[in-house]
């Protein structure tokens, strides 16, 4: 848990491991070494690592929650959920797979998920492991990117294009062709959000 978190507040801090180490006073092997789990920092340097990032030693150590980090909270930044399914069924939306989560700079934190974006479809703007940020929304305007449902298969991540009675699902690589949906097709389209960023997690 400490090599996961020391890692999530580095990236949330937009610092290097290198900076980070010149920070510490430590090289950059031993940075590297807690982010991948094969060593851990003594008590007098988990303090002073606490102590760089805001925190508690005990959120570090995975002792307390994500929503503990109140430094965090009054930032902006909140702990959104990664998912890495969507699905509809009985009326409504079921988010699958749990992936943890990361951090967004959003006010209201719970009408937001992640989708850990699967396949090549939306390359080269968007890439398989990426993280897109999604707002839950019902309706989305021609032109925006969304995650959308259509029958009984898994959300998708596409540019939602709207011509009258006809919806088309368009992918950025032009490799694939684009989905069209029209007529009484669309009463099984289910919106499950906008994307409104995209960053790559992995």
């Amino acid at each position: 848990m400490f090599a996961q978190r020391l890692k999530e507040l580095r990236k949330l801090r937009g610092i290097s491991q290198v900076a980070l180490s010149n920070e510490l006073g430590l090289s950059q092997q031993a940075i590297g070494k807690w982010e991948t789990g094969r060593s851990t920092p003594d008590p007098a340097m988990l303090a002073r690592i606490a102590a760089f990032f805001d925190v508690s030693t005990d959120y570090l150590l995975g002792r307390t929650p994500v929503s503990d980090t109140s430094g965090w909270q009054a930032a902006g930044e909140y702990p959104i959920p990664i998912i890495g399914t969507v699905r509809a069924g009985y009326g409504a939306l079921a988010l699958e797979e749990d992936y943890g989560e990361d951090y967004a700079r959003v006010k209201d934190p719970q009408n937001y998920f992640y989708l850990l974006v699967k396949g090549d479809s939306m390359e080269p703007r968007i890439f398989e492991g990426d993280l897109a940020l999604v707002r839950r929304q019902q309706t989305l305007e021609s032109g925006d990117l969304g995650v959308v449902v259509f029958g009984e298969g898994e959300g998708t991540l596409k540019k939602y294009i709207r011509r009258g009675n006809t919806v088309i699902l368009q992918p950025f690589n032009s490799a694939y062709p684009p989905q069209i949906i029209m007529g009484e097709d669309l009463d099984h389209l289910y919106i499950a959000g906008k994307v409104v960023e995209t960053k790559t997690k992995w």
